[in-house]
């Protein structure tokens, strides 16, 4: 068995800011993973108490092969945490694991502070940061669902009472009372749901028309900003994990008279609670409903593969295994020569044939991907052949206008038209009279 303490707070600095909690974090890795492992992990965790706004004061990090039934941790060093907890004067303590309601008891007890696991931590996050009716809708649902058995299991000492006077009833009462309100605030969040995802639904359907191209990705990848890059419209930017959590859609000019309709996903993470992930699911109906999925990689990343394979495994749980993704390595300016051969010899991890390598803040590489952009929206267009009078000028301009003329020939008073046009354009041709539209 293999630990390692570390407190990272520097010399002399005995207090922290005001307003922000204390807090001391804890992995308890396989040895499978390794050290190495487990340092990516409490840097991500320490990333994540930074968003919820926790100063980290302290690290402790034991391999073992098994989590221990009553602290998770071994007694000894469940011991030593304690100590550290009172040697910091720390709030919290934070794991890197999901705690069962037993041991987070226990922990609590044992080093008189709040105890917090991975789960509830980005949970708090979510809360906190959620802007949009939707959102909070979402986290309040995902919340509950998180609390609902742990309510079960605080009960369950008054629960297996049988006998006594004054003592046989009121725990049972009392659980049952608590896990009603629960249940039924759960459907009403799961109705007030379903009702904004009608509406959206409705909303997505005047878009059918549109090329829509989604981003996804591990939280911080750079979504946020390549959207903003893309279609010169501000959006909120942040170097924080989970600093978008709604979903905003901007009208991309691609060139060559093409647009698409690009949208902003919450990003994903290493153990991204169950709860969250179906929660989130009438936000991320964008992704389903897209003609592609941008999968943005954060090229800079040491553990971008990591980053990549969570990102997919996410999709498939979402039922998106199957959707066209390509690949958008970005944040390519942070690269050396080297490492950006390096990165052009690894294959597209979304099967598109080919990626992109971007960086919101070169312009020119985004050039790449409207050249994508472009191509896919124009595959998306009919090929259709019109008839149409001479006399029609008008139905010319507008083919000319809106679609890509392909051929053009004249036969006395008729002109014959071979395009590729949009839905919406081919359907006001045919509904005029004396028009004949068939498709290729």
């Amino acid at each position: 068995m293999t630990e390692r303490i570390r407190d990272p707070r520097p010399a002399g600095d005995s207090e922290a800011s005001p307003g922000v909690e204390r807090a001391i974090l804890v992995a308890v890795p396989s040895p499978d993973g390794g050290k190495s492992s487990a340092c990516e992990h409490l840097a991500e965790l320490e990333r994540l108490a930074d968003t919820a706004g926790a100063q980290v004061v302290g690290e402790i990090v034991q391999i073992l092969d098994a989590p221990r039934a009553r602290y998770y941790l071994g007694s000894g060093k469940a011991r030593k945490l304690a100590e550290m907890v009172g040697a910091e004067e720390a709030e919290l303590v934070v794991f890197d694991d999901e705690l069962t309601p037993a041991q987070a008891r226990n922990l609590e007890k044992l080093c008189g502070v709040r105890v917090l696991d991975r789960t509830e931590l980005i949970l708090d996050i979510f809360a906190t940061r959620a802007r949009s009716y939707e959102a909070r809708l979402q986290v309040e649902l995902a919340q509950l669902q998180y609390l609902l058995p742990r309510l079960r299991r605080m009960w369950i000492h008054l629960s297996r009472i049988r006998g006594g006077i004054g003592l046989r009833g009121p725990g049972e009462t009392q659980l049952e009372v608590d896990r009603r309100l629960i249940g039924r605030r759960i459907a009403d969040l799961r109705r007030k749901l379903a009702a904004v995802s009608r509406a959206e639904a409705t909303r997505r359907k005047g878009r059918a028309d549109s090329f829509r191209a989604t981003l996804v990705g591990y939280t911080n990848a750079g979504k946020s900003s390549l959207l903003q890059a893309l279609s010169g419209k501000e959006q909120h930017v942040e170097d924080r994990l989970f600093a978008t959590l709604d979903a905003s859609t901007r009208l991309v000019d691609l060139g060559d008279r093409r647009e698409a309709l690009v949208t902003d996903t919450v990003g994903f993470i290493r153990k991204l609670p169950h709860h969250l992930v179906a929660s989130f699911r009438s936000t991320l109906a964008e992704a389903r409903e897209a003609d592609l999925l941008l999968h943005v990689v954060d090229a800079s990343h040491p553990q971008r593969g990591v980053q990549a394979e969570v990102v997919r495994a996410t999709l498939a749980e979402m039922g998106l295994a199957d959707r066209a993704v390509l690949t958008v390595y970005n944040k390519v300016d942070l690269l050396g020569d080297e490492e950006m051969m390096a990165l052009r010899a690894l294959p597209d991890l979304g099967g598109e044939g080919r990626a992109v390598y971007t960086s919101a803040l070169a312009p020119a590489t985004l050039e790449p991907l409207r050249s994508v952009l472009r191509r896919r929206a124009r595959e998306r267009w009919r090929k259709v052949r019109v008839r149409l009078p001479v006399a029609e000028g008008r139905v010319l301009a507008a083919l000319y206008e809106g679609g890509d003329v392909l051929s053009r020939t004249e036969d006395g008073s008729t002109v014959t038209v071979v395009a590729r046009a949009s839905r919406t354009l081919i359907g006001r041709l045919s509904a005029q009279p004396g028009i004949r539209v068939a498709e290729c």
